[in-house]
C-alpha cells in the first residue's frame, strides 16, 4: 500500500492531529485545572499537522518514532503551559499577564476546556495554586508520565505503520 500519496498523507496527518491534540489538550486541562487559550491549541495543532504531514511519507522504526515523539510531546506541553501563564497569569485568573501590557491580549480570546477544568472541582483555584502545593517529586513524576505515554504512543504508531 502506498502511504506517500498527497491525499492519503493529508488525511493521515489530519486524523493523527485530531486524536493527539484532543487527548493532550484534555489531559493538560485536567491536570492543570485551567483552560487553554484557543490560540495556543491552534498553534500546537498546526505544528502537529505539519510535522505529521512531513513525516508520513515512509515507514519508520520504533526508536526513530520515540526519539522524535517524546521531545515533541514535551515541547507541546511547554507551549500549553506557557500559553496558560501568558494569558491567565500564574493564579489562573483573567488576562492580566504580560500579553495585556503589550496589547496582544487578542491572542487570549476564547478558551478550550473550561467545562473540563470545572470537573476537577477546582473552584477558585488555578494552576498556580496547584503548583504552589506540589512536591518536588511531582515534576519527576510528570516527566516519567510523559516519557511513558510517549513510548506507548510510539509503539502504537509503529504497529499502525506495519
Amino acid at each position: 500500500m502506498d502511504i506517500s500519496g498527497t491525499q492519503l498523507r493529508a488525511a493521515r496527518a489530519a486524523l493523527f492531529t485530531a486524536v493527539v491534540v484532543t487527548l493532550s489538550t484534555a489531559s493538560h486541562v485536567l491536570l492543570s485545572r485551567a483552560p487553554l487559550p484557543v490560540a495556543t491549541v491552534a498553534a500546537v495543532a498546526g505544528g502537529v499537522f505539519l510535522t505529521a504531514y512531513a513525516l508520513a511519507g515512509r515507514e519508520r522504526g520504533f526508536g526513530r518514532i520515540a526519539a522524535l515523539l517524546i521531545p515533541l510531546e514535551l515541547a507541546a506541553d511547554t507551549v500549553f503551559t506557557t500559553g496558560q501563564h501568558a494569558c491567565y497569569g500564574r493564579a489562573g485568573g483573567p488576562v492580566a499577564g504580560p500579553l495585556r501590557a503589550l496589547g496582544l491580549d487578542v491572542l487570549c480570546q476564547g478558551s478550550v476546556g473550561t467545562p473540563l477544568a470545572q470537573v476537577t472541582g477546582a473552584s477558585g483555584r488555578g494552576s498556580g495554586a496547584l503548583l504552589a502545593h506540589a512536591s518536588p517529586a511531582a515534576a519527576w513524576l510528570l516527566l516519567a508520565a510523559h516519557i511513558g505515554l510517549g513510548l506507548l504512543a510510539a509503539a502504537w504508531l509503529r504497529r499502525g505503520e506495519r
